[in-house]
Parts: structure tokens; C-alpha cells; sequence
């Protein structure tokens, strides 16, 4: 028995609270159980609320207690208690103990699910506003292995009542999204906002996993995060998955390297290598303790008008199979992307970055929605302990190279760039490689487009042999055969 989407995304768009929750109530093969640890029993209240619920909830319950937590799901190695690993120690649990309890002879055709969230809510001085793990674990047949979706929240409202009926509501969109919407896991992560609002919480890491979500690409799930507003910046390692910002930079010197990546050249991994060099001779810097970054915003991936998800995909798995560590975001301006680090970091932060990026910064137009300009900006992006490594740009006309020494601002820029340079803020990455400066993203991609040769050369070891097998950047063997021959 597979349970089948009832109605479209524009009925379930109408539906209150109340009418999903009562819509899985009246559904006789839905069953599990709920485990609220943190901010209430706020989302199994709806059910409640609802009506209908004894044919639903199997148990509900709230281990507040860290003994009697620790008891029930063990103990972390971290000894915290709001984290993922937690949470999904409750969903494996709850379930385990649904399918021990609720014997498959006398309910076969039974959907057995989990919901679980571990949270912490606004403290009483609100200098932290609290976040938390949230999850549902459920069958869609049940012939078949259970699928899960885990979100990260953080919220921004300022009372802890309202953050727990917010948190309520998230439960019950994202049960009733992943039961009903399964099929379209863009629509249903829209769906976690209904009847919310994005100045009520946050969500800024989720991913899919389970038989139904096989096809699902966290990264592109990870991708709607930022694009629908539900969060500023997500990141994702080498092997596709989601990672939570917050775990992965905290108290982490951070180096970053922004760009298009379309494709990932020999220019760029050079950038990568001789900046990462320099930042590990930084007396303050680990590399145990460091973690690079390439970033690409927004605007970037909406260079060509729109968003193209198979272009993003692209990007990513290139980057993915070079081992690197991607973030998305929507900060156009550096000192944003520096600000949201310093949220997580104290330790040093730097900045891989080309000639022409630094030109674009010393530009007041970037800033005039500062009530104080560029010196705004620039008291943000160099309050902090941040550097900057420059990579030279080549003059094709000259065949000179244009360095911290020789760049050329804008008059009104003078002495403001004079102030940061001779502080020590910037340094020219001096062991580059002069053989590549001519390389450009854009002309190889035309080159990858059109079929014409030579552009494998051009990018690091690898890379072109995954474009070709993959048909990344609208790559044709058949075109690239026919313009040799």
C-alpha cells in the first residue's frame, strides 16, 4: 500500500495548521510517535488539537531531564544534548520501538513514522535566540525502508512562546509535507513555510535521505534554502551532503576563495594552493583548526537571468570531486560574507582573491545603501583579525603584472587604500604561476560549448575527464568528435 499525494500544491498552499493535521489524523495507516525535547510538546499539541488523534499518535513524550535523556537515548560523546547526532538517536529509536511494539501481523498495511526535535528556545538574558534539530523519520509503504528528512532551524523571534508555537507548526508542515508532497522535494521545502514567515525562524541545513529521496540531490535541496529566502548561506562537503555553518566554522580560522567555478580552472586551484600556503604560515593559523571555503553567491549563479540548477549542479561536482568544501550564499558585498563568519569565529579569517575583486571593493557605488559608505563597510570587513591575499592580474597589453604595488584606485580611494595596505591587511600571493594567467572560466566554458580543443589543458588533473563523462557545461562528445574530423 503506497500512499498517494492528495491534491495539488496549490490545496495544500490554502491549508491551515489545523487542516494538515487533521488531513494525517483522518489518514487510518498513518502511525508513530512524537519526541519533543526542549521547547514543549508544540507540535503533537496540534494533533491534539486536531482531532482524531488516537488513530495517529502512538505515544508523545518529553525527556527534559538530562539523566532521564541520557537514559532513554544514551549518551553523547559531546555531552550535548541540541545536535543531530542526538536527534537522530531519538528518531532511531522511536521508531525501533514502534516496530517492537506495534506487531506487523495485526496492522500490515500501518505507515509507521517518527517525528523528533531537540531545541533550545531564546535564554532569559535573549542574547541568544536559540536553535535547534528537527526530523521526521516515516515509511511510504510499508514494504518498504523508512525515509527521513533533518532540518537545522535557528530562531529569530524574541519571545520563547512564540518561537514554541512556531516551532509547532514547522513540525506539523514538514510531517504533512513529507508524506504529501514526497514526490516534489522542492514544493515540499517551500512548504515548510506555510502559515510561517520568514522573520519567525530560520532554516539553514536540511537533507533528504530514505528509498523516495534516492534522486534527491542535497545540494540542490541545500541550493532552495538561500534561493527561497529561508536562510542567507548553506554549505555542502565533497560527498554532496548538507553541513550545518554554524558546527563546521565554529572557532575555525576560515579561509575563502570566491568565484564562478564555470569550471573550476588551473587559475583557481592556484589561487586555492598558494593562499592556503600563506594563511598556514600565519603564526595564529592550525590547519587542523582551518577550513577553507569556496564560495559562490547568488548573483553569481543569477549571472544569466535566472537560476540554472543544472549549471549549479555542474559547479558543484567539480568542486565535490576536487575535495573542497562549497558554500552558497547572498552576501554580494565581502564584508557580509566576513560578518557572518565573525558570527561563529573569533580566530583569524582570510580572503583569496583576484586584482579585479579588490578593485570592485575600493567601489563607493557597492555601498551607498550604508548610511556611512565605504568607510561602513570597511570598518566590517577589517574590524575583524582578516586578510587578504591578492592574485595578480595580467595586462595583456603590457604583459606587465598588476599587484597590491601597482594597483591603480580611484582618487577619493587613495589614502583609504594606502590606510588597509601598509597596515598589513592585504599581501600579493608572489609564487604564482605566470604560465596560466591567461587562462579565463569563460573562455574555456565557450571552448567546452562550442567543441573546439585544447581547453582540457587548461583545467586541473581530473576535471576534464569528469565534464566528459558526466556531460557537465553542456559538453557533446558528438560535437567535439565531429569539429576533429
Amino acid at each position: 500500500m503506497a500512499l498517494k499525494l492528495k491534491g495539488d500544491r496549490e490545496i495544500s498552499k490554502t491549508l491551515t495548521i489545523k487542516q494538515k493535521a487533521l488531513q494525517i489524523n483522518l489518514n487510518e495507516h498513518i502511525y508513530g510517535t512524537f519526541a519533543e525535547i526542549g521547547a514543549g510538546q508544540e507540535t503533537v499539541r496540534n494533533f491534539f488539537r486536531a482531532g482524531g488523534a488516537s488513530g495517529t499518535i502512538a505515544k508523545a513524550m518529553s525527556a527534559y531531564d538530562k539523566d532521564f535523556s541520557d537514559a532513554i537515548y544514551g549518551i553523547e560523546d559531546d555531552k550535548r544534548y541540541v545536535t543531530e547526532a542526538r536527534l537522530r538517536k531519538m528518531l532511531n529509536h522511536e521508531v525501533n520501538l514502534v516496530e517492537d511494539r506495534i506487531k506487523r501481523d495485526k496492522h500490515p498495511d500501518k505507515l509507521f513514522f517518527s517525528y523528533a526535535n531537540t531545541v533550545a528556545t531564546i535564554d532569559f538574558s535573549k542574547k541568544f535566540k536559540g536553535h535547534g534539530w528537527v526530523g521526521v523519520k516515516f515509511q511510504l509503504d510499508p514494504l518498504e525502508d523508512y525515509n527521513e528528512i533533518i532540518i537545522h532551524i535557528r530562531f529569530r523571534q524574541t519571545n520563547s512562546q512564540l518561537q514554541q508555537e512556531t516551532l509547532g507548526m514547522l513540525g506539523v508542515n514538514l510531517i504533512f509535507g513529507g508524506f504529501y508532497m514526497h514526490d516534489d522535494p522542492k514544493e515540499l521545502v517551500k512548504s515548510l513555510y506555510d502559515n510561517l514567515e520568514s522573520d519567525q525562524i530560520e532554516i539553514d541545513m536540511i537533507n533528504f535521505s530514505g528509498p523516495r529521496f534516492a534522486y534527491v540531490d542535497n545540494r540542490l535541496m541545500s541550493l532552495q534554502l538561500v534561493k527561497n529566502g529561508m536562510t542567507e548561506a548553506v554549505m555542502f562537503g565533497p560527498d554532496g551532503n548538507n553541513f550545518l555553518p554554524a558546527s563546521e566554522l565554529y572557532k575555525k580560522n576560515i579561509l575563502a576563495l570566491r568565484g564562478s567555478f564555470r569550471p573550476v580552472t588551473l587559475v583557481n586551484m592556484d589561487i586555492y594552493e598558494k593562499s592556503k600556503k600563506l594563511f598556514l604560515k600565519e603564526k595564529t593559523v592550525e590547519e587542523k583548526n582551518t577550513r577553507v571555503i569556496f564560495e559562490i553567491t547568488l548573483d553569481n549563479l543569477r549571472a544569466e537571468g535566472k537560476i540554472n540548477e543544472r549549471d549549479f549542479l555542474d559547479r558543484a561536482e567539480l568542486l565535490c570531486s576536487l575535495g573542497q568544501t562549497v558554500m552558497i550564499t547572498n552576501f554580494q558585498e565581502y564584508y557580509r560574507l566576513v560578518e557572518y563568519f565573525a558570527q561563529f569565529t573569533k580566530a583569524r579569517m582570510a580572503m583569496a582573491m583576484g586584482v579585479y575583486n579588490l578593485i570592485q571593493i575600493f567601489d563607493e557605488k557597492y555601498y551607498r545603501h550604508l548610511s556611512g559608505g565605504i568607510l561602513e563597510a570597511f570598518g566590517k570587513l577589517f574590524f575583524k583579525d582578516l586578510k587578504i591575499y591578492l592574485y595578480p592580474l595580467k595586462n595583456h597589453e603590457t604583459g606587465e603584472f598588476v599587484t597590491s604595488e601597482t594597483l591603480k584606485v580611484h582618487p577619493r580611494m587613495k589614502e583609504l587604500y594606502k590606510f588597509f595596505k601598509f597596515n598589513g591587511k592585504m599581501l600579493d600571493i608572489k609564487d604564482f604561476d605566470p604560465e596560466i594567467m591567461d587562462i579565463l572560466s569563460r573562455d574555456v566554458l565557450k571552448m567546452i560549448v562550442s567543441g573546439k580543443d585544447g581547453w582540457e589543458e587548461m583545467l586541473p588533473e581530473g576535471i576534464a575527464n569528469v565534464i566528459k563523462d558526466h556531460r557537465l557545461f553542456g559538453y557533446s562528445r558528438r560535437r567535439s568528435l565531429s569539429r576533429r574530423t
